[in-house]
């Protein structure tokens, strides 16, 4: 039986629970708060990692879960990217990163570490769309840690508690 990459990621999950703890009490007028006067506002910040979760694992990879979060068309509405109309509440963000780190954690508990150089591509999409299943596990991560830590700079900016990922 090959070993899932579960192990290499161990510590996700408990990122994915310290932001959403905090965002599920924040207000809306602190999730509005923006780490600059052109950047998103800390909701859309933050939807937009949950909605890429479901773009990388299940658009592109294949994955199942998409139906299952509030992001089933995700390579084309994206909070931030797509939508900065739909502003999402902090029930409804704690609600996008629990489920969409269900896709997550399927992955990180069904990829083995054999399967991650498999290249993966879509062929409805041009050339340029050619990943190894590592680098694709790799890229959420890092977006998540990118973003996570962009919303907290919005909140500490303002006095509001931010995410701290190694308590």
């Amino acid at each position: 039986m090959s070993e899932t990459i579960r192990p290499a990621y161990s510590n996700w999950r408990i990122y994915n629970r310290q932001v959403r703890d905090v965002v599920a009490g924040l207000t809306a007028e602190q999730l509005a708060l923006r780490p600059r006067p052109d950047g998103w506002p800390a909701w859309a910040i933050l939807g937009h990692a949950a909605c890429q979760r479901v773009f990388w694992l299940c658009d592109f990879a294949g994955e199942p879960g998409a139906a299952e979060s509030p992001f089933p068309d995700a390579a084309f509405n994206c909070p931030g990217d797509d939508d900065l109309d739909t502003v999402l509440s902090p029930a409804a963000l704690a609600d996008a990163l629990d489920s969409t780190f269900a896709i997550v954690e399927r992955c990180l508990d069904t990829w083995t570490i054999a399967s991650l150089g498999e290249v993966l591509r879509r062929p409805e999409w041009d050339d340029s769309w050619v990943h190894t299943r590592g680098s694709v596990i790799q890229r959420v991560l890092a977006h998540d840690i990118y973003h996570f830590s962009e919303a907290s700079v919005a909140l500490g900016a303002a006095g509001v508690p931010a995410f701290d990922l190694w308590p």
